[in-house]
Order: C-alpha cells, then structure tokens, then sequence
C-alpha cells in the first residue's frame, strides 16, 4: 500500500461498535483498572482515543471535564458516559456497573480473609507493613493532587483554611465542601483568572486520526436533551433509590444496621468531591466514631486492599460495609460472611446509584454545551480545600500508624522507616502503588517472623 493510501485508511473512522464488542472492553477494563481514577482514566484514554478510536480526545475531554464537576468517582462515570453515548441508557449502565462489580467480588473475598484470618501472626505481619505504604499514598496523593491543583495564592490559601478547618475546628466535611465551592463561585465572578480550569487535564494534543464520535459527529437523538427525558430519569432513580430503602426500612427497621448503612452512604455518595481521600474523612467519622461499624485501625487496612484491587478508591466502602455486617452479626453468629457480603453488596449499590443517575440526568445537557467558568469554577475550590482534607487525612493516619496506643504510648520506628522509604518509592521515584504496597507488606510479614523466632 502506498503511503497516501495508509493515510487514508488511518484517517478513515472505525466502523460501528456492537454492544457485544463494548461489553467484552468494559468487562476488561473492570479487572485491568489498577492505579487510581488518573490511571483508569489513562487506559481509557489509550484505549478509546488512541487505539481503537471509539470517540474523539475533544469529546471524552469534554465528558470528563463534566464527571470532574461531579460528587463521585470520576472514572467510573467517564466510562458510564461513554458507555451512554455509545449504547443508550443500557450502555451506561454497563459500563459503569463492570466497572465496580468485579471489585466488588474481589474486595468481598478479600475481606472475608481479613476479618477470618486477620489476627493470624503472618497476615497481622503483612499489615504492619502494609499501613505506613498507605500513609505514604496518601501523602503522595496530596502532593500529586496539590501540584496541579495550587496554581495561585488564592487556591493555597483555601487549601490551608481547609486544613485547619477540619484539623482545628473539626467542622463537618460538607460544609468545608459547600463553602470552598462558594469561594470558587465568586472566585470565578470575579477573579476569573485564578479559578480558571486548566485545574484539569489540558487542552487535546495531537489527533490520532477520524474517531466513531468525532469532534463533529451530530449528537445522537438519545443524547439530545428533552424535559420528557429528564422527568423520566429523574422519577426512574428517585423511585429506585425509594423503593430500595424503603424496602430496608420496612424489612428490618430504620433503625437497623443495612438501613442506617444505606441512608449514610447514599450521603456520602453525594459528598465525595475531589475523588475518594475526600470523602475518607466523612466516611471515619460516620463510620467509626458515629456507628462503630469497624475500628479506626481497620479503617486503614480497608484502604490498603482498595488500593490493590481494580475498580474506583470508593470501593473501599466495600470493606467497610463487609466489616461492619460482620462485626454486627446481622444474620447470626453462624452467618457472619453471609452478613458481611449482604452489607457490601448493600453499601455499594447506595455509593454508586447517584454517579448512574448524575450521567443518565445531565449527560445530554453537557452534550449540549461546552466548559463554562461559572460550572468549573466551584470545582476549582473544591479541588484546592481537597488538598487540605487529603493532608489532614495523612497527619490522622500517621498517628495512629506511628503511635497504635496513642501518643503516650510507644513510637514504632519499624513502621516509620517502611513509610518513609514507601514515600521515597512513590514520590521520589514513580514506582506503582502495588509494587510498594507489596513490597512493604513483605517487610512487615519478615519482621513479624523474626520477632516470632
């Protein structure tokens, strides 16, 4: 073939994508998506733009400009909207279901080896070693997200009034959440400049030839925005959402544990701006201080097994719920690991329905529109006060990682020198989170051994 004619053939837009075709990539993608939303979004990106050019770089940018606005897992919903575009309503749902389902499975198994076997002295091991590597993710995730978000004095100086809002005043995550995004909203008023989005993922680079969906391509009828359409989503969801706590709530009392846990984190849902380590806070306080599902300790090996599992951070809901069903013996003594996959199952429908309902509702007004200011500006002061939460997170988990009997008690250098040399791999040196996860896991088993010897 002539080089004009490869030209044109690389230039020419793939053909139409069956359903079948985008179930078996979504299917895959949901036990390949490693590394956190950045890396999930950059094997979408690869997979989608580049490779198999399903839609345009302009297009997803623009789809994920809308899911960086919204309260949730951000790749998960990148995927739902693609998936919507794609295959109608049924696409999305696809889409973003394999997205977590396979994560789900997982962290329920996991989870059972945890709470079965977890006062084993080898598995006890492994998360001595494992806490301190995930302090040290946690503070490599406020720098990551603090480089690109703290372009400004003015978004500094709501990441460090963020910081000491929830460090020294305590206030309650949502409203830090609601008065950053009021600041970003008059920030965006007035001082347009220092709010504008490049808080996000740049401009599209080069093309990599015609795409399905291209930069041009019409919108379909299904993604053009009607108020029929609206009102339909809009009832379909708020039943569902209805219908399934109601049925909790008649079935075994609002007051029960399943119910309580759908209601917290149908909220919690709705407040995880700025990613996972967001919400975490909102989660511990909920969670272990208010409910006693599980124990701060706990908390911290939950989050050591999302970040080894595929699937969105969000996930580790998942453990907390398995936990929480476990420790409360929901169905009897002789059914804990029944109870604990009830309660996941239960706490991960509630955390994901709202990301299904915000793509399915808004998809065709965003399909209708490009980024305006006054949309991503509030976004832009949630990101900033984020930095400040996720730092706040890192002190909370260090000290309990540092001093497990409180501050009085005993300094355990082992587990500082494994988190500062975690740091080091993470920051320092780029290496992958499950390398150090890993790795750090194995220093803990080793020293549990030698102790034991």
């Amino acid at each position: 073939m002539k080089p004009a004619e490869e030209s044109t053939a690389a230039d020419a837009a793939p053909g139409p994508v069956s359903f079948g075709q985008a179930f078996v990539y979504w299917l895959k993608l949901g036990f390949i998506s490693f590394g956190g939303p950045a890396g999930q979004i950059a094997l979408m990106h690869e997979e989608l733009v580049e490779r198999r050019r399903w839609i345009s770089e302009n297009r997803f940018l623009h789809a994920l400009n809308y899911c960086m606005v919204l309260p949730g897992p951000e790749a998960q919903q990148l995927a739902t909207y693609i998936g919507w575009l794609m295959h109608r309503t049924w696409g999305g749902i696809v889409a973003g279901g394999l997205f977590v389902l396979p994560s789900l499975f997982i962290l329920i198994a996991l989870s059972w080896v945890y709470m079965a076997f977890g006062t084993v002295p080898a598995v006890a091991g492994l998360f001595y070693g494992i806490k301190p590597a995930v302090t040290a993710i946690v503070v490599s995730a406020a720098i990551r997200i603090g480089s690109r978000a703290l372009k400004n004095r003015w978004l500094w100086g709501i990441a460090v009034a963020a910081f000491f809002a929830i460090f020294a005043v305590n206030l309650p995550f949502p409203l830090i959440v609601l008065g950053a995004g009021f600041v970003g909203y008059l920030g965006g008023r007035y001082a347009p400049e220092k709010f504008a989005v490049g808080a996000g993922h740049g401009k599209a680079a080069k093309g990599f030839g015609a795409a399905l969906i291209d930069d041009d391509t019409p919108t379909p009828a299904h993604a053009r925005f009607t108020w029929r359409h609206f009102r339909r989503v809009l009832a379909a969801f708020t039943g569902l959402w209805a219908v399934a706590i109601g049925g909790l709530t008649l079935a075994c009392g609002w007051d029960a544990t399943l119910t309580q846990m759908a209601w917290f984190f149908t909220k919690a849902a709705l407040l995880t701006f700025g990613g996972a380590y967001a919400v975490l806070p909102y989660v511990y306080q909920g969670a272990v201080d208010h409910y006693h599902w599980l124990t701060g300790l706990q908390m911290i090996d939950g989050l050591a097994l999302g970040e080894t599992t595929p699937g969105p951070l969000i996930m580790v809901v998942s453990f907390v719920g398995f936990v929480g069903g476990w420790t409360k013996a929901l169905f009897g003594a002789d059914s804990l690991f029944l109870a604990g996959a009830v309660a996941a199952t239960v706490v991960t429908f509630f955390t994901f329905l709202p990301s299904f309902f915000f793509i399915l509702l808004g998809g065709p007004f965003i399909e209708s529109t490009h980024g305006n200011l006054k949309f991503t500006a509030p976004l832009t002061g949630i990101t900033a006060a984020v930095v400040g939460v996720i730092v706040n997170l890192a002190v909370f988990f260090a000290s309990h990682v540092l001093w497990p009997a409180g501050l009085s008690g005993r300094f355990e250098w082992p587990a500082a020198v494994i988190g500062i040399a975690a740091a080091i791999a993470l920051i320092r040196f780029k290496v992958g989170v499950i390398p150090v996860v890993l790795v750090s896991g194995l220093c803990g088993l080793a020293l549990s051994l030698a102790a034991a010897s």
